[in-house]
């Protein structure tokens, strides 16, 4: 399959998707197993392994949180967050199936909720991607919020 520049824009909606809903198992399958998925804690930050960030997960550490996040007695999660994603139309970067490298940057205002606590968070997300088997897979994302130097409380979903 090669993928169109639609199909390209249309995965990353449907991966905002999944994670309003709480599919985190179907979102956690979009991902290749050597994808990492990095918060950058400073502003243009450019490089996630010897400068500290907000995080850097690779796969075993994304299982973690998805199942921490799907888990009975993660007594954090009682009532479980929620998460809201507003995006604007994703622009194609990079469109090469040659390479079978697609990337996209994606603007986007991020909403998590939890009992009476609410926060905004505005965000611009890079996927780069790549098609296996047939499937559009995520090789890496990152997201790069606004205020990135500012103080956070806890994130517990993923923008």
């Amino acid at each position: 399959m090669t993928p169109t520049r639609e199909d390209v824009i249309d995965f990353v909606y449907a991966e905002a998707r999944m994670l309003d809903e709480g599919r985190f198992a179907d979102w956690l399958a979009l991902w290749l197993p050597e994808g990492h998925y990095w918060m950058p804690l400073d502003y243009k930050q450019s490089d996630p392994e010897t400068v500290t960030s907000l995080l850097y997960e690779d796969n075993f550490m994304l299982r973690l949180r998805v199942e921490r996040l799907e888990g009975e007695r993660t007594f954090s999660q009682k009532p479980k967050s929620r998460c809201h994603h507003v995006l604007n139309r994703p622009f194609v970067d990079e469109f090469d199936p040659g390479a079978n490298r697609y990337v996209t940057t994606t603007s986007m205002h991020y909403v998590e909720t939890r009992l009476d606590e609410q926060q905004l968070l505005a965000v611009t997300a890079r996927h780069e991607l790549k098609v296996i088997d047939g499937t559009i897979r995520i090789a890496n994302k990152r997201v790069d919020l606004l205020n990135c130097d500012a103080a956070f409380g806890n994130i517990q979903l993923l923008p």
